[in-house]
């Protein structure tokens, strides 16, 4: 699954578009790598996003493509 669509399924970011914009600013890593909207998600990934001062470090757990607010919240786990 794309890292976007990943990102807003999981609701980690709400919107896709910013997910986008997020991953092209360069605030978006997997594995300690920066990473593209484009890029390829996988069970175990680390995902590292940069929110102003702090950052939100995820480990992927599984991958849906879609899941209700409450279930968003088993696609990872917090690190």
């Amino acid at each position: 699954m794309r890292l976007d669509k990943y990102l807003k399924v999981s609701r980690l970011i709400k919107r896709r578009t910013v997910a986008n914009d997020a991953c092209d600013a360069g605030r978006v890593m997997i594995n300690d790598k920066p990473a593209k909207a484009s890029t390829n998600v996988k069970v175990g990934d680390i995902i590292e996003i940069g929110f102003g001062g702090k950052a939100v470090r995820v480990e992927v757990i599984s991958i849906a493509d879609t899941t209700k607010k409450d279930e968003a919240k088993e696609l990872f786990r917090y690190l």
